[in-house]
């Protein structure tokens, strides 16, 4: 049975903290007023702001204001600032174990993909979703509108047009994944992703096509990809091509590698590094349609 932290209300307590890249007061701004006018308080991590190279602090400041956010009672829910590089380097060493007694919603994406996946594997679920940087960018309101819903009554969907690669079908089952790297990244780590009889989602940015194929073959290899209930593809945000072309799509590279399966797959879900940003209950049992009209993900 999975853990659900408990539904949003008027008056509780937001934390921020930045487990990775380094972040201005200016880039987040934005956001915390949104999560005001939510009618949240929100409470900053002691180094929010700090700089330790490309990153927000050290590794211990970064995990010590993190599990200060685990651990206080007042806290109802964490938003990671923004993604990036670094919260593997301190992953290992966070305490989860609060979290089962008391949960509490961790809220991001792309880098924290490696948290969700140590979260889900401990029960937890966790939210595959829009951060504070992202309230700053142009045309947000949708997704921070539906992720206002998702936390303060629990349910939402999200859709996404027909695609002419997309294979039709009906699933219900709990969803998992994020970014491919940091998904392949877990690969025989004790957070590794578990997708027997579960939707995969993934998402991606800055990646090359044959780099794309490559970490598919190592999902396939390790057998990710064969017993899954459906495969949900997000933003593919600037794939990039060598110099030599790769000479696929990133549509056709996607199903070469899930060809001999017969569950459904979905392309083009409004979810990652573009906006609409939608966000996702991982660990949720969602139901996946897809038809020759549109795809649409309930929860």
């Amino acid at each position: 049975m999975m853990i659900r932290p408990p539904l949003l209300k008027p008056g509780n307590t937001v934390g921020i903290v930045a487990p990775a890249r380094m972040i201005l007061p200016s880039q987040i701004a934005r956001g915390i007023a949104t999560l005001e006018s939510w009618g949240l308080e929100v409470v900053q991590g002691e180094s929010l702001f700090c700089k330790e190279g490309y990153f927000a602090g050290t590794d211990r400041q970064r995990l010590e204001d993190f599990q200060q956010m685990i651990d206080l009672s007042s806290v109802n829910c964490i938003f990671c600032a923004r993604g990036g590089y670094g919260m593997t380097r301190i992953l290992d060493d966070l305490d989860l174990s609060p979290l089962q007694k008391s949960p509490k919603w961790i809220i991001g994406f792309s880098d924290i993909t490696a948290l969700h996946l140590a979260l889900n594997k401990a029960g937890i679920e966790s939210i595959h979703g829009l951060m504070p940087v992202q309230f700053d960018y142009v045309d947000s309101e949708s997704s921070a509108d539906q992720l206002r819903r998702l936390l303060f009554r629990g349910d939402g969907s999200i859709s996404a047009q027909r695609n002419e690669y997309n294979r039709n079908g009906t699933v219900s089952a709990p969803i998992v994944g994020g970014n491919l790297s940091l998904i392949c990244d877990s690969l025989g780590t004790s957070s590794e992703v578990q997708t027997h009889d579960r939707i995969l989602f993934l998402e991606e940015i800055d990646e090359y096509l044959y780099k794309i194929d490559r970490m598919l073959v190592q999902l396939k290899r390790a057998g990710k990809l064969d017993q899954l209930k459906g495969l949900v593809i997000g933003d593919f945000s600037n794939t990039k091509d060598t110099q030599i072309p790769f000479g696929k799509l990133l549509e056709t590279v996607i199903l070469e590698h899930v060809s001999n399966y017969d569950y459904p797959v979905a392309f083009n879900l409004p979810a990652g590094h573009e906006i609409p940003n939608f966000s996702i209950p991982l660990m949720r049992e969602v139901k996946l349609h897809v038809t020759n009209s549109e795809t649409v993900l309930s929860f």
